[in-house]
């Protein structure tokens, strides 16, 4: 957890602590459908407020180092 802390003053710096879909796939470079198939297998945690979903900045970074989420 603490690599990706450190990770995190360095990766997507320019980018809020806690993003929706259309950040996530800015951050990561794939289409929307992709992006709520991370979003609802899991694959990404996030939390769900209304139909809009709210991913944290350390999980996405966690995602692409294959370690654990938050």
């Amino acid at each position: 957890m603490q690599e990706i802390n450190e990770l995190n003053n360095v990766m997507f710096k320019e980018f809020p602590d806690c993003v929706g879909v259309q950040e996530l796939q800015k951050m990561l470079g794939i289409k929307r459908t992709k992006t709520y198939e991370l979003l609802k297998n899991g694959e990404i945690k996030s939390i769900k407020i209304g139909k809009d979903y709210k991913i944290s900045k350390l999980n996405v970074i966690a995602y692409l180092m294959g370690g654990k989420q938050v």
